[in-house]
C-alpha cells in the first residue's frame, strides 16, 4: 500500500485543471511517468516473452488486427476479408479477430458502411429525441461488445512482451461478458484463459464458459455474490496473482480498455450519427449514454464529446447508486458491476448520472421477449413488427442504457434534432433462464396482455422512476474522490498516479499509444509471418 493523504486533501479547487492549452496542470514528463506507472508503455519490456509470443502466433498462423482496422474495417486488406468467408463467427477461429468491430452482422457478413442499430420512435420512448442503439451482439464469438475490450487489453501486452501465451494464464476479472471475451481471445491463442466472475451471474454465461475454457474446473472461478460484488472479484485476483504464471488483465484498471473504446467505439458511433443526420438538417449528437460497468465504453464518450460536443451520461442501477449518492446494494442489471468507481473512468468529464431500477430492466426484458409483450407493442403502441422483433437484441444493460437515454431526454428537454446514442452491449438470449424465473416470480399466471400494458405504461410511458443528476463540479469531485478508497486504500495504486487522473492532460496525452501499438502490431505480425496485404 502507498501512504497518502485521504481524499479530503485532494481538493480539486486547489490544483490547476485548465491545461487544454498547455497552461497549468501537470508537466508532460509527470503525465508520461504516471502513464508508465499505470501500465501504458510502447516498447518491449521482455524480449524473451515477446519472442515466445511471436513463435506461438507463427505456429498457429494468427495475425493481430490493428486498432485502425477495427476503427475503419474497410481498411482491412481484401485478402483477409475474403478469408473470412465461410468462417463461423461464433467459433474460436483466429480469423474472427478481424470481426472485432461494430460493422458486422449476425450472419457474419461485413464490414458494412454503418453499424447495425435500432432507432426507437417517440411512440415507444415518450420523448421527441431520437434514441439509437448500436447492436453489440454482432461481435464475434461471444455476441457482445466486450470482446473488443478484451482484445484492446491483451493486444498491447502481447506486442510489448508482457504476456507469454506459451507459459502464462490470462486472468479476466468481470461480471460476465468481459470474462467471456477474454476466454475467447485466449482460446484463439491456444493458451489458458481464466474467467473470474460472481456465481450469481446468468446461467447462459456459465454454460458458454464451460464449453470454451480449456480446463473448466480450474479456469472458471466463481466468486460470492452477484453483479455488484466487484470487491470479491478483486480478492480472488489477488490470490491468483500470487502465482507469477497468472497475469491479471483487469478491465477496471487497464487504460487500454478506455483507449480501445475511444478509438473504435467512438468513431463507429460518430459514423452512425452521420448516417442518421444525413436526412435531418439541424441534427446534433446531444448525448452518449453508457452504463458505468468497467467504464471502458464511456471512453467512446470522450471521443464523441471532443468531436460532436455530446454530453457523457453514465448509467447505473438504482438499487446500487454508487455514482449518484455513494450508495451500495444488490441488483440484477447484469453487465454493470459497481460499488466502486473504475480507475479508467474519466469522472471529471462526466456530465450526467442516471440510476435505473432493475425492476425496470426485468420488466422490459419480459415486454420485449414474450408474445404478449410484442403484441402490445405492435397492436397498442403501433410500432412495426420488425422493430418489435429486433428488441430481442437488447439485454439487461441495453435496456438500462435505453431508459437512461429517455431520462436524459426528459430532463434536458431534448427535441427531434437532439440525437442520443447508446449501445446494446449484448442480446436477450443470454437471459432466457432469468426471464423465466422473473415471470414465474412476478407473474405466476403467465405474462399476459395486462402485464404487458402495465409494464409499458410504467417503464416507458411514465419514465420508470429513473433518477437523474446533472453533474456540477462538486459532483464530479465527489465521484472522483470516491475512487480513492478502492484504488489507493485497497488496491495499492500510488496516490500521485490516482490524483493525476483529475487532469484533462492525463487523458489526452495517452492517445498516442494507439498509433504506437499499431506500429508494434504491424512489426509483430511481420515477425510472425502473418502480415498479408493485397
Amino acid at each position: 500500500m502507498t501512504d497518502a493523504p485521504g481524499p479530503e486533501a485532494a481538493n480539486v479547487d486547489a490544483v490547476a485543471v485548465t491545461d487544454a492549452d498547455g497552461a497549468g496542470g501537470p508537466a508532460e514528463a509527470e503525465v508520461a511517468r504516471a502513464h508508465r506507472s499505470l501500465g501504458l508503455i510502447a516498447e518491449i519490456a521482455d524480449r524473451t516473452v515477446y519472442d515466445h509470443a511471436v513463435e506461438r502466433f507463427r505456429a498457429a498462423g494468427i495475425a493481430l488486427p490493428a486498432f485502425a482496422e477495427l476503427r475503419d474495417p474497410s481498411t482491412i486488406p481484401a485478402a483477409r476479408l475474403r478469408g473470412l468467408a465461410g468462417v463461423d463467427r461464433n467459433q474460436p477461429d483466429a480469423r474472427n479477430l478481424f470481426r472485432v468491430h461494430w460493422f458486422g452482422r449476425l450472419d457474419g457478413s461485413g464490414p458494412h458502411p454503418v453499424p447495425d442499430h435500432i432507432e426507437l420512435p417517440p411512440a415507444m420512448t415518450g420523448v421527441d429525441a431520437p434514441i439509437v442503439l448500436a447492436l453489440g451482439n454482432r461481435f464475434p464469438m461471444i455476441r457482445a461488445h466486450k470482446v473488443l475490450a478484451a482484445y484492446a487489453c491483451l493486444a498491447p501486452r502481447l506486442v510489448t512482451g508482457r504476456f507469454d501465451p506459451t507459459a502464462q494464464r490470462a486472468v479476466w476479472p468481470s461480471t460476465g461478458n468481459y470474462a467471456r471475451g477474454g476466454v475467447a481471445i485466449s482460446r484463439i491463442m491456444r493458451c489458458r484463459g481464466v474467467a473470474v466472475l460472481p456465481a450469481g451471474m446468468s446461467r447462459a454465461r456459465f454454460d458458454w464458459l464451460e464449453k470454451w475454457t480449456l480446463d473448466p474446473e480450474r479456469d472458471i472461478v466463481r466468486t460470492p455474490g452477484t453483479e455488484s460484488n466487484v470487491k470479491e472479484i478483486y480478492d480472488a485476483c489477488h490470490e491468483l496473482a500470487a502465482d507469477p504464471q497468472n497475469v491479471i488483465v483487469n478491465q477496471f484498471s487497464e487504460f487500454a480498455n478506455h483507449l480501445g473504446h475511444y478509438c473504435v467505439t467512438g468513431p463507429a458511433l460518430e459514423r452512425l450519427f452521420e448516417h442518421l443526420a444525413a436526412g435531418r438538417p439541424g441534427a446534433r449528437l446531444a448525448a452518449f449514454v453508457s452504463a458505468s460497468g468497467s467504464a471502458g465504453t464511456l471512453g467512446a464518450g470522450d471521443y464523441l464529446k471532443e468531436r460532436c460536443g455530446s454530453r457523457i451520461v453514465a448509467a447505473e442501477a438504482l438499487e446500487c447508486p454508487t455514482l449518484l449518492e455513494n450508495g451500495y446494494g444488490e441488483h440484477n442489471i447484469q453487465g454493470i458491476g459497481d460499488k466502486h468507481v473504475p480507475l479508467i473512468h474519466n469522472a471529471m468529464n462526466t456530465d450526467d448520472v442516471v440510476a435505473v431500477s432493475d425492476r425496470s430492466t426485468d420488466a422490459l426484458d419480459a415486454l420485449f421477449n414474450t408474445p404478449a409483450g410484442r403484441a402490445h407493442l405492435t397492436e397498442r403502441v403501433g410500432i412495426s413488427p420488425e422493430l418489435a422483433a429486433s428488441l430481442a437484441h437488447l439485454g439487461y444493460s441495453s435496456s438500462c442504457n435505453l431508459l437512461a437515454a429517455i431520462a436524459v431526454a426528459r430532463t434536458h428537454g431534448f427535441g427531434p434534432d437532439d440525437v442520443i446514442a447508446t449501445v446494446a452491449t449484448d442480446g436477450a438470449e443470454l437471459y432466457d433462464a432469468e426471464r423465466d424465473a422473473y415471470i414465474a416470480r412476478r407473474h405466476p399466471g403467465g405474462y399476459d396482455d395486462a402485464a404487458a400494458a402495465a409494464d409499458f405504461d410504467r417503464e416507458l410511458a411514465a419514465g420508470g422512476g429513473a433518477r437523474h443528476l446533472a453533474c456540477a463540479p462538486a459532483d464530479r469531485r465527489r465521484i472522483f474522490n470516491l475512487g480513492y478508497y478502492t484504488w489507493v486504500e485497497q488496491q495499492g495504486i500510488g496516490f500521485e498516479d490516482f490524483e493525476i487522473r483529475r487532469q484533462p492532460r492525463f487523458w489526452t496525452q495517452m492517445r498516442h499509444f494507439i498509433d504506437d501499438w499499431d506500429e508494434m502490431i504491424a512489426e509483430f505480425n511481420d515477425r510472425a509471418g502473418t502480415r498479408r496485404d493485397d
